[in-house]
């Protein structure tokens, strides 16, 4: 289950990089959590498509270097570039810790520093 979750993983991802946020949600369960440690937390796929709507006017270039998984976690890590609220380019460092239930995303634990 750990390589399927992986492959899911960055076939998700590869939507966002493409712009395509309803590609990135097909993967993810009804009621995702997503939460941003240390800021807000998402209840609900409708809650993240409105987030992403909003801070993805422009697709994230991200890059992961490391991608560990172990039953139905897996944790990605790596550097993201997406646009802040004036319009700047901003480039963080981050993990994210996502838990599958069913083959599905069902949750985000995400730790993001800007650099």
């Amino acid at each position: 289950m750990s390589e399927q979750n992986k492959t899911t993983l960055q076939t998700a991802n590869a939507a966002i990089r493409r712009g395509d946020n309803e590609g990135f949600l097909a993967f993810c369960t009804e009621d995702i959590q997503w939460t941003t440690v240390g800021g807000e937390t998402l209840d609900g796929k409708q809650a993240v498509r409105q987030w992403m709507r909003a801070n993805y006017t422009k697709p994230p270039r991200f890059t992961v270097t490391d991608l560990v998984a172990e039953g139905e976690l897996v944790v990605a890590i790596g550097e993201i570039t997406m646009g802040d609220e004036a319009g700047n380019e901003v480039t963080s460092a981050y993990s994210d810790i996502w838990r599958f239930r069913d083959g599905r995303m069902a949750e985000l634990r995400a730790f993001v520093i800007e650099r």
